[in-house]
């Protein structure tokens, strides 16, 4: 496995250390590919997951989402099932598939329907962080001095 080190950049980039972990655990974790997804693009800023869970219950499947990361588990009750099963060729093992979700995406909500889980993502950009028009204003007004509110100093000599 190549290891790679981000220690020059680091050294110049402030906050970008989330990066870095996601680069470690991205080259440490085995691929695996079951239960299979796909994720679709279904508009400017929306999104959807879709996973292969076969043989599962709503009551079985748990979202969750914790530090940008959606964690998506299943684990079917062996009880529930009655019979004898004399060959097993749907996969109903427990799993934990964790997905990274970027800055400001938000899970909309998830449906369980023919076999397939639909899990629907936004991206939301806060009004502070989106584009914004800055007036230009005359240059009369850019003329004028700055009206001073207080002076620390003026108001240290002033109680000497």
């Amino acid at each position: 496995m190549t290891a790679f080190d981000l220690t020059p950049l680091l050294r110049s980039a402030i906050g970008f250390d989330r990066l870095a972990r996601q680069i470690n655990t991205a080259s440490s974790v085995e691929a695996s590919s079951y239960p299979p997804y796909n994720i679709e693009k279904t508009g400017d800023d929306a999104y959807r997951l879709t996973m292969a869970v076969a043989g599962f219950r709503a009551d079985d499947l748990e979202l969750t989402v914790k530090d940008n990361t959606l964690i998506v588990s299943g684990r079917v009750n062996p009880e529930a099932k009655p019979g004898e099963v004399l060959y097993r060729g749907i996969a109903t093992r427990a799993f934990e598939r964790r997905l990274t979700l970027a800055d400001h995406i938000v899970v909309e909500g998830a449906d369980l329907r023919d076999g397939l889980l639909f899990v629907g993502l936004k991206r939301v950009v806060p009004d502070q962080l989106k584009p914004r028009r800055v007036a230009i204003g005359s240059a009369a007004q850019a003329v004028t001095s700055p009206t001073v509110i207080a002076n620390d100093a003026e108001g240290a000599s002033q109680a000497a």
